[in-house]
C-alpha cells in the first residue's frame, strides 16, 4: 500500500521463498482476504515476511503469541526490522496470579492475590499510549489481549494535556495528575508518580522512559521539558504534552456515582432473590462484602477487586463484552497468530474457565451476578472483531486451514538454504548416557543443546544429573516469569551455558541459531507432547544450524512419529532440490552479541533481579539435611508471627 508509514531497516533483503510469500499475504490483504494461511517452516524467516507485510500494508497490526517467552522474542524482531515504528508489548503483568475462588465442598474462599510486574506494566501502558497517538503501531501481545482493559473512551477523556503559555495554575496541574493516578513522591521519583520543586512540577510518566518537567511563572506555563529522571539534563524542549492515566482502570467521579447507583440496584435485587430462596447466610456475606466495596469507590475512587464492577463503571448491558485492547485499535487493522495452532484454540479456551469459576463466587454470595461480566472475550466475539487475519505455524491446524478454504501460503526454503534436520531413532534404555555423549561433542564445537522431557520431575532429575556430570546446564520450567525466560535464552545464545532442559517451552518458535542438537526423550509417548505437531515443532528448533540433527529416543515407531517424520522428508527434499538449482552451499545463521541482545530486549526491561521470596526458593529441598533445616526455619518464622498476631 502506498504511503504506508512503516518502514523495514534490515542488512539483507527478502531471500528463499520470503518474496512469493510477502507478495501472496500482500495481495490477499489488498483484495479483503479475511483470513490466511502462511505455512513457514522453522529458520525460514516468517518474522522478517511479517515485518514486510506489515510494511507494505501499511495498516496498525497486533500480533498474538501464546506465551510470553514467544511474544518477548517476537517484540524483540519486530523492534529490529521496524526500528522506526511505535513496536510495544502487551502481556499479562502478573509474575503471580492466584484468582478469587470459592471451594464449596470444603467451605474455603480463596481471596485474589497476585504480584504484579511493574516493568510489564508499564510496557502495557506504553502500548496503548502509542495506539491512541500513532498510526505506525505494531503491538506483540499474548492472549492477554481479549481480557478487559479500561474504556479507551474514558482513557482518552481523562489524558492530562499541557501547552506551552497557557494560563493553568500548580494546584490545577496536581489535582489532574492525581486524578489519573499519579501519586506526589518527591524523595523516590519513579513511573507513575510527580514531585513538586517550587514553580516546578516534574511528571514521570507510568509508561515512558523519561520525564517531563513543567516550568510556571505565577499561573502560566513558561516551558515544558523532556528530562533524563536521574540525572534531570534537558534532553528537549516541548510545545506541549500529554499525560495519560498511569493506570487503564481509572474513572472520573460522575462516572463512579453513577456505578455506585447502579450496584446498589443489582444488590437490592440479589439479595431478595437469595432471601427468597432461604440462603441468608450468602445474603449477609454478599451485602456486607458489596456496601464496603461501595465505601471505598465513593471515599477513594477504587477498592479491591474493583474489576467485578467494570459492567456498571462502563455503563454496559448484561452479557456485553467488556472492552479489550482491540478497541484502542482503529476500525480497519491487522491480526497476526503466530503459533496459530496453539494461540486460536488458547483463545478459545479462556471464557468457560473463568465463568465456572466465577459462578460459584455469585452462587454463594461472593460476588453479585454482574461480575459475570468481567471477563474474557468469547471465541466468537474475538472472530468478530478481527478485521483480517493471517495465521502463522510451520505446523497449521485443521481450523485454520478450513478458515482460508485449504489455501497457503508456503514458506520452506530458507534464505540460508538450510535443510530439516536429519532425525534419529535411538533406544530409550541408557538415554541419559548416550544424550550426555551427544552433549561432549557439541560443547568441543562450541554449539548448544536442547533436551524435551515428558514431566517437570523428569527435566529437574535430568538437569541435577548433567550438572554432577559438569555439564553446564539451565532448567526452564513454567514457574519462571517472562523476563526471567528472556534471561536464560539469552544465557544459552551467549554462550553462558551449552544445554537447556525444558518440556512444553521448547516447542514454538524459539529463535536459537546456535542449537545444533535437539533431543526427544520418550519420543513414543503418544499425547500432546508428542502428536504429529508437537515433534515436528520441537525437531525445527535445530532447522537453523548447517550440523542441525535431532534424536528421538523410542522403542517403537509411533503414528505420529511417522507422520512428522514423513513431513520433515518431504520439506527436505523441496529444500535440496532448490540448492542443487541454484548452487546454494547452505550456512548456519550467525548473530551478533548485538543482535542477540536486541532479540531479547525484554530481558532488559527488569531493572534488579528479584531476590527470593521464601526459603522453599533458595534451598535444595531434595537433601534431607537442608529440608529439616528450612522446617525449622520456616516454624520460628511462623511462632514470630503469630505472637505478632500478623
Amino acid at each position: 500500500m502506498s504511503g504506508s508509514r512503516f518502514e523495514v531497516v534490515a542488512p539483507f533483503q527478502p531471500a528463499g521463498d520470503q518474496p512469493k510469500a510477502i507478495a501472496e499475504l500482500v495481495a490477499g490483504l489488498e483484495r479483503g482476504d479475511k483470513h490466511q494461511t502462511l505455512l513457514g517452516v522453522t529458520g525460514s524467516g516468517k518474522t522478517m515476511t511479517l515485518a514486510h507485510t506489515i510494511a507494505q500494508y501499511g495498516k496498525p497490526t497486533l500480533v498474538l503469541s501464546h506465551n510470553k517467552t514467544l511474544a518477548a522474542q517476537l517484540y524483540g524482531e519486530l523492534r529490529q526490522f521496524l526500528p522506526k515504528n511505535a513496536v510495544e508489548y502487551f502481556v499479562s503483568y502478573y509474575d503471580y496470579y492466584q484468582p478469587e475462588a470459592y471451594v464449596p465442598s470444603t467451605d474455603v474462599y480463596i481471596e485474589k492475590d497476585a504480584s504484579i510486574n511493574q516493568d510489564i506494566e508499564s510496557l502495557r501502558l506504553r502500548a496503548t499510549s502509542s495506539l491512541i497517538e500513532r498510526e505506525d503501531v505494531v503491538i506483540v501481545a499474548t492472549v492477554s489481549a481479549i481480557y478487559g482493559l479500561g474504556d479507551p473512551v474514558e482513557y482518552r477523556k481523562l489524558m492530562v494535556h499541557i501547552q506551552r503559555g497557557e494560563e493553568r495554575g500548580r494546584d490545577a496541574i496536581l489535582g489532574d495528575l492525581v486524578r489519573i493516578q499519579y501519586g506526589r513522591n518527591d524523595v523516590a521519583f519513579e513511573q507513575g508518580s510527580f514531585r513538586v520543586r517550587g514553580d516546578s512540577i516534574e511528571i514521570f510518566p507510568a509508561y515512558a522512559e523519561q520525564a517531563i518537567r513543567v516550568e510556571l511563572w505565577g499561573d502560566q506555563v513558561e516551558r515544558i521539558s523532556k528530562i533524563h529522571p536521574l540525572t534531570g539534563d534537558t534532553i528537549s524542549v516541548l510545545d506541549q504534552c500529554a499525560i495519560y492515566p498511569a493506570k487503564h482502570f481509572v474513572t472520573e467521579r460522575p462516572t463512579v456515582e453513577r456505578a455506585v447507583r447502579l450496584i446498589r440496584d443489582e444488590l437490592a435485587v440479589r439479595l431478595a432473590e437469595l432471601k427468597s430462596a432461604g440462603k441468608l447466610l450468602e445474603a449477609q456475606r454478599l451485602e456486607s462484602r458489596t456496601s464496603f466495596d461501595l465505601e471505598m469507590l465513593l471515599e477513594v475512587g477504587t477498592c479491591a477487586g474493583i474489576e467485578n464492577y467494570s459492567r456498571h463503571l462502563t455503563g454496559r448491558l448484561p452479557g456485553e463484552r467488556p472492552a479489550c485492547l482491540f478497541d484502542y485499535f482503529p476500525p480497519d487493522f491487522l491480526v497476526v497468530a503466530d503459533e496459530s495452532h496453539v494461540t486460536l484454540p488458547q483463545i478459545g479456551g479462556m471464557f468457560n474457565g473463568d465463568r465456572a469459576r466465577k459462578l460459584t463466587l455469585v452462587e454463594y454470595g461472593f460476588r453479585l451476578p454482574s461480575a459475570l461480566d468481567n471477563r474474557p472475550l468469547q471465541f466468537d466475539e474475538f472472530m468478530a472483531l478481527v478485521p483480517q487475519l493471517i495465521n502463522v505455524s510451520a505446523t497449521p491446524g485443521d481450523f485454520e486451514l478450513g478458515l482460508s478454504n485449504g489455501v497457503i501460503v508456503e514458506q520452506i526454503i530458507r534464505p540460508t538454504g538450510l535443510v530439516d534436520p536429519e532425525v534419529d531413532i535411538r533406544p530409550v534404555k541408557g538415554q541419559v548416557d548416550d544424550l550426555l555423549a551427544e552433549i561432549r561433542a557439541r560443547e568441543q564445537r562450541t554449539e548448544r543443546v536442547l533436551v524435551t522431557t515428558l514431566t517437570k520431575r523428569m527435566s529437574e532429575d535430568l538437569t541435577d544429573y548433567l550438572q554432577q556430570a559438569g555439564v553446564r546446564v539451565r532448567y526452564l520450567h513454567s514457574d519462571i516469569d517472562a523476563i526471567e525466560r528472556m534471561e536464560i535464552l539469552r544465557g544459552l545464545r551467549l554462550g553462558d551455558f551449552d544445554v537447556l532442559v525444558g518440556i512444553n517451552l521448547l516447542r514454538e518458535g524459539l529463535d536459537l541459531p546456535e542449537v545444533s542438537l535437539v533431543a526427544i526423550l520418550d519420543a513414543d509417548q503418544e499425547g500432546f507432547l508428542r502428536s504429529d505437531r508437537s515433534l515436528v515443532q520441537t525437531i525445527g528448533r535445530a532447522a537453523r544450524h548447517v550440523n542441525g540433527r535431532a534424536i528421538l529416543y523410542a522403542d517403537r515407531v509411533t503414528g505420529s512419529m511417522e507422520r512428522a517424520i514423513a513431513e520433515m522428508d518431504r520439506r527436505r527434499t523441496i529444500q535440496r532440490r532448490h540448492n542443487e538449482e541454484h548452487g546454494i552451499t547452505p550456512t548456519s545463521i550467525i548473530k551478533s552479541f548485538e543482535q542477540v541482545r536486541l532479540s531479547t530486549h525484554v530481558a532488559d526491561a527488569r531493572t534488579e533481579k528479584p531476590q527470593p521470596k521464601s526459603a522453599e526458593k533458595q534451598v535444595d529441598l531434595t537433601d534431607p539435611a537442608r529440608r529439616a533445616a528450612a522446617i525449622t526455619v520456616l516454624e520460628r518464622q511462623m511462632r514470630e508471627a503469630a505472637a505478632n498476631l500478623e
